[in-house]
């Protein structure tokens, strides 16, 4: 309930940030807020590649608020019928976003080198596969798989925002661009974290399943600490990206 209640406030101030910067603008007519932190957020006579862009931040906000509803108990146990309706959207808009992802990577192009684009490959797969996964054992009613499958989605289809959360916290950390060029956008940490945002989610919660089903008292206590830990440490990322990346562009 710690690691939700923190994450599921530091996603709401992501897609607030993404609504007022990006959306904002869109409403003023000013376009050139899609290139304030995205290099090629705006081409002008790209009609694709611009309504790639467009479409793929209005689904990271529908993304954000959709899962936070799916990971409530209330929700599924008293609205089975709001669950199963934002669960279907969920997964189709995550692999809309997907999708979207990979073509803004390889085919327009986006900072970062190749290996950081294989790990966005990497995270694209993973969350159209869990999806595909979470909604096939919802059909068969295999709601212990289903429910295991669609906290793997959940991860997953929030890389994106756990790649800035340990960005932010490794710049706190460090009060430099320690491992990495911060005007490239290369080096060999943000190689790393490119891959950390899905493998160390994904390890975590094959652990915590792993202490919560079958552990004895004492796994559960280690693994209960280390969740708390980690769910520091990615406090404090949350408040390093709100205050020095989503606040500033928000004014």
């Amino acid at each position: 309930m710690l690691w939700y209640v923190v994450a599921v406030v530091g996603q709401l101030m992501f897609a607030l940030y993404i609504t007022v910067l990006y959306g904002g603008g869109a409403l003023r007519g000013d376009l050139t807020v899609f290139n304030a932190v995205m290099p090629k957020g705006y081409v002008q006579g790209d009609a694709l590649g611009n309504a790639t862009v467009f479409v793929h931040l209005a689904l990271a906000v529908a993304i954000i608020i959709g899962g936070a509803l799916q990971l409530i108990p209330w929700v599924r146990k008293h609205a089975p019928w709001l669950h199963r309706r934002v669960g279907r959207t969920y997964i189709m808009a995550a692999v809309l976003i997907s999708v979207g992802g990979l073509y803004l990577v390889w085919v327009r192009g986006a900072v970062g080198d190749v290996t950081q684009h294989i790990a966005s490959t990497l995270n694209a797969s993973l969350i159209v596969s869990c999806g595909i996964l979470a909604w096939r054992a919802a059909r068969a009613s295999d709601f212990d798989q289903h429910r295991r499958w669609a906290l793997r989605f959940f991860l997953s289809a929030s890389g994106v925002w756990f790649f800035r959360v340990g960005l932010m916290l490794w710049l706190l950390i460090f009060r430099r661009p320690a491992g990495f060029d911060a005007k490239t956008f290369e080096g060999p940490f943000l190689s790393t974290l490119a891959f950390a945002e899905s493998i160390v989610p994904l390890a975590m919660l094959q652990l915590y399943l792993w202490a919560h089903e079958t552990a004895g008292d004492r796994a559960q206590v280690i693994v209960a600490m280390l969740l708390v830990v980690l769910t520091c440490a990615m406090a404090v990322g949350i408040v390093g990206a709100t205050l020095g990346m989503w606040l500033p562009k928000m004014r």
